[in-house]
Parts: structure tokens; C-alpha cells; sequence
């Protein structure tokens, strides 16, 4: 019997959800997002739920936005309401602050902060389930308390030390030139146990703990640029090389880093678009494919996928055979978000049709919406009107156009929102076609 492609893609996850659970899949992880953006609580969720588990995650409506922190009250006793049969990968700056962006201004003093942060230190203590964390030095100039923020991190280094946190990352967000950010991870670093990480990152960390958790298999990449005397330049938001970058979030991922020709074949190989000619670009991908399990990320622009590289990749049908692809934010928001996917993916148990329906969302955020439909929509709406009724609408009608997407199966767009009230994000159904 020949089955079609999306028969055929529901057909091997039926049997791979019946394998996974005859080789006891791990439970469901609970994440703790660090704000309500999708970037932020959907894609880790959507990475945890690859191998046909649900994650426990907190509705939108309870965690912080660009005007009102969460509630830490609420978000303890829903923390504590969740089953304990799985690891917890937590934002810490949502629990102490109320959000990344409240991180930066909040009031609090290290104390308190770290009062709120209490029933995570004695989590692993308590349910036997270990903690996957991390937290944010915040961004200048919008930093009000920098040296408050130091020192709560230096205590979480302690907490890291005695054993409360499996692994503790601290990422440095957004550092423009004269950011003190940097200087601060170095010295931090210096004093940081094996169990932590310090590297500059902050929206893609989540995802990238998630799949430590979920995917600890060892597992070995290599990064190939399609720029590569432009990879070794210092890049303007982590103040370090984007080839640094690309190690830092590998080993955050759970990757080890081998060198192109060393070894043998990687079980991963990045392509990192990071300038010249996309075409070109897009026939190197195909020629890679055809070797083995690649990912994409394209960091030539900030917040801004290539239209050129992905039309000719979808003209070459190869999008649905990647592993991953990230084009949606900074250099560093891209290399996390396609290893963390990734190393998810190439785990045994991955459920192929929510693979591809991921690869799908990915595709319609990272460049449908990044390259061309916020373009257009900001073209459309001044921004201060964003909140008005019939956006909705308007939004729909503008990314009629560019549905339905095909990958393995054929995706329709149900609805779009925009969650902030702007247009630098959105949120969206996509529903494949029977």
C-alpha cells in the first residue's frame, strides 16, 4: 500500500508514540517561562512536547508582559500544583522579579527577590525532580539596579554549588557596546561551579534547557557559515564573535562542538546564514541534507529572516527535511532556538507530524512573519493603533497570501494575535489540512 506524505507522517507518529511509551518516555517537564511571549512559553513547550508528551506550562494570562510583572504568589502555587513526576526548567527573573522586563526596573531588594526564588532552592529536596534554571544580567541603559540584580546571581551560584539546580545558566541580554554586561559574566564565570554556564542570551534559554532536559544523549554538531571571515566578528548585541556564540549555545544545548573534518560526520550540521549570496546558500543546505541531519539559522539581519534563502529552499522542497530552523530574533535567539530543536529532534521518539508541524510554525514566525508580514502590517497600522478593534482582521487579511504552507503536510492559518499590542510578535493557529 503507498501512502501519501501527510498519511504517511501521521502513520509513523502513531507507532512512534506506541514505541516511546513501550521504552518509557520521560514525564512531562514543567516550565516556568520567563514572560508571556510566544517565543518565550510557546516554542520551549512545543520543543518538550516533540516526543508526544504534553509540558505543564503556565497560561499567558499568569505570567508577566512589557507593562505588568507576574504575580509570584500565583506562579508559586501553580508551580506547586503540577505534578512532580518530571524535571522543572525554570526563568528564574519570572519568580523574582515578575518578568524579564521587570527585571531591569524592579524595586525589590536582593532579599526579597531571593525569598520568592526559596521554594526552587529546596525543589530537588522536596520532590526528588531536578531544576534546569537560569537568569538574566539585564540590558543598559534600561537597568535600574545592576549591582542588586549581581547579587542575587552570585547567591544562585551558591544555591548551583550545594546541588539545588542540576544546571544554572547565567545569560547576559542584549549587550550594545559599553554594556557593563559582559565584564560581569567573566568575572562571574571565574567563580562559577561546573553545574553553571555564563554566556550572553536571554528569550531562546529556556528552549535550550528544555532540551538538555529532555535530550541529555550525547550528541556532536558542527557549524558551517555561509560568511565565515564575517562569523569571526564581534556581533553587536553579545559582544563576542558570532563563532563563539555558536560554541556557547551548542554546549548550553548539550551539544559537544566538532570541527569540520575531524572525526567523522557530526550528528548535527548548523548552517548559519550570516551574509553573501542566498541561493548559493540554499543549494549548500540541499547538498548538506543529502549527507545528513542539518539545521538552519539565519542571523544576517536582526529580527529579520531572508526572504531569497528560504523561497529557494522551499522551491528545493528541502525546509521540511531540516531539523530546525531559526530566523526570528538576534544571532544568539537563532542558534539557540534551531539547537535547542534540534537536539529534541534527533533524539529517539520524536513524533514525526508534530517535527513538522514545528518546522511549519517555525517557518510561518521566522519568515513569513519576520521577512515580510510585519513589513507589510506596519505599512498597514501606525503602531499606536495596534490595540484598536479589527486588527484581528486586518492581520488575517494581510497573511492570507502567504497560506496555505507547505512542508510535509499543508497548513492553514486559523488565527493571528498580536499578544503585546505591537508588532514585533505574534501569536498564531496553523492547522494542516486533512
Amino acid at each position: 500500500m503507498k501512502f501519501s506524505r501527510p498519511v504517511l507522517l501521521r502513520t509513523l507518529s502513531s507507532l512512534t508514540l506506541a514505541l516511546g511509551g513501550a521504552l518509557g518516555d520521560a514525564h512531562a517537564q514543567t516550565l516556568l517561562p520567563l514572560d508571556s511571549r510566544p517565543t518565550t512559553r510557546v516554542l520551549p513547550a512545543l520543543i518538550a512536547d516533540l516526543r508526544g508528551g504534553a509540558a505543564h506550562v503556565p497560561p499567558a494570562s499568569m505570567l508577566g508582559n512589557a507593562q505588568v510583572g507576574a504575580d509570584p504568589a500565583a506562579l508559586t502555587a501553580w508551580l506547586e500544583a503540577q505534578p512532580k513526576d518530571g524535571p522543572l526548567i525554570a526563568a528564574l527573573d519570572a519568580l523574582a522579579y515578575g518578568g524579564l522586563v521587570q527585571s531591569r526596573k524592579s524595586p525589590l531588594s536582593a532579599a526579597e527577590a531571593l525569598v520568592r526564588l526559596e521554594p526552587l532552592r529546596t525543589w530537588t529536596a522536596r520532590t526528588g525532580q531536578p531544576v534546569y534554571a537560569f537568569v538574566t544580567l539585564p540590558r543598559e541603559p534600561d537597568a535600574t539596579n545592576r549591582e542588586r540584580n549581581l547579587a542575587v546571581t552570585r547567591t544562585l551560584l551558591d544555591w548551583a554549588r550545594a546541588g539545588s539546580f542540576a544546571q544554572l545558566h547565567v545569560s547576559w541580554d542584549d549587550a550594545l557596546p559599553g554594556s557593563p554586561a559582559p565584564a560581569e559574566g567573566a568575572a562571574l564565570a571565574k567563580e562559577a561551579p561546573a553545574n553553571v554556564l555564563v554566556y550572553p542570551g536571554a528569550d531562546e534559554v529556556l528552549s535550550m534547557l528544555t532540551a538538555r532536559a529532555l535530550a541529555p544523549q550525547p550528541a556532536t554538531v558542527t557549524f558551517e557559515y555561509s560568511d565565515p571571515a564575517a562569523a569571526r566578528q564581534v556581533m553587536k548585541y553579545e559582544g563576542i564573535p558570532l563563532t563563539q556564540s555558536a560554541v556557547n549555545h551548542a554546549q548550553a544545548s548539550g551539544f559537544t562542538v566538532q570541527e569540520a573534518g575531524q572525526g567523522g560526520r557530526a550528528d548535527l550540521t548548523v548552517f548559519v546564514f550570516n551574509g553573501g549570496d542566498p541561493r548559493h546558500a540554499a543549494v549548500r543546505v540541499s547538498r548538506l541534507l543529502a549527507a545528513g541531519p542539518v539545521a538552519v539559522a539565519d542571523v544576517e539581519k536582526v529580527n529579520l529572516g531572508n526572504s531569497r534563502l528560504w523561497q529557494d529552499m522551499q522551491t528545493l522542497r528541502r525546509t521540511a527535511n531540516l531539523k530546525a530552523l531559526a530566523a526570528w530574533g538576534t544571532p544568539g535567539n537563532n542558534l539557540g532556538a534551531a539547537l535547542a530543536h534540534a537536539k529534541v529532534a534527533l533524539a529517539p521518539g520524536t513524533d514525526p507530524v508534530r517535527q513538522d508541524a514545528l518546522l511549519a510554525r517555525e517557518y510561518a514566525n521566522d519568515v513569513i512573519y519576520s521577512a515580510d508580514l510585519r513589513a507589510a502590517l506596519r505599512k498597514a497600522i501606525p503602531e499606536a493603533q495596534l490595540t484598536a478593534p479589527g486588527t484581528q482582521d486586518a492581520l488575517l487579511n494581510l497573511a492570507r497570501n502567504a497560506f496555505p504552507l507547505r512542508l510535509g503536510d499543508t497548513y492553514t492559518l486559523q488565527d493571528a494575535t498580536l499578544p503585546w499590542g505591537r508588532s514585533f510578535e505574534w501569536d498564531f493557529t496553523l492547522t494542516p489540512q486533512p
